[in-house]
């Protein structure tokens, strides 16, 4: 695997590795900050639901890779639905050229770092010059913007226009 296309963020938030695990995995909060509550048990295996505003996307390959609470999680990325595209404003053309990626997989790393956690996010297997690699490039940074600042100071950021 080729790993120079992954995308990799780094944020410092004023958290506990716990309340980061938390923010990650529990529905009300992942809704309040990214508007997708996971339904999933938090064991490697598992099967993961993404619930967007009562439109669920499911699929047996949607699973946690990894999960170690306060420490590492890590599973693979969603499926491309139309329902999804639909919702997201995105177009046939580029629904067809999702749906025939490889399934990508993102990888959350949290360390303790005195008072504040170090939040390491990568999502990788991306296909080089794939169109997954464009929009997570662009959505990324202000998804985990807004969970800094929910964390830090009980709401998320206004979500942006689009």
């Amino acid at each position: 695997m080729d790993d120079s296309n992954a995308f990799v963020y780094t944020t410092y938030i004023l958290t506990t590795p716990d309340e980061l695990w938390k923010a990650l995995t529990d529905p009300e909060l992942t809704r309040q900050y990214w508007g997708v509550a996971f339904e999933a048990e938090w064991v490697p295996g598992a099967t993961m639901v993404w619930d967007e505003d009562g439109r669920k996307t499911a699929d047996p390959e949607q699973v946690v890779l990894e999960a170690e609470p306060g420490r590492r999680l890590s599973y693979t990325w969603h499926t491309f639905t139309a329902d999804w595209a639909r919702m997201a404003g995105i177009g046939d053309d580029v629904l067809a050229r999702l749906a025939a990626e490889r399934r990508s997989k993102v990888t959350y790393e949290i360390e303790p770092s005195g008072d504040i956690v170090k939040l390491t996010v990568v999502h990788d297997d991306l296909e080089a010059g794939g169109t997954i690699r464009g929009l997570i490039g662009e959505g990324w940074p202000v998804l985990l913007s807004s969970l800094k600042t929910l964390l830090e100071t009980g709401e998320p950021l206004p979500e942006p226009a689009r």
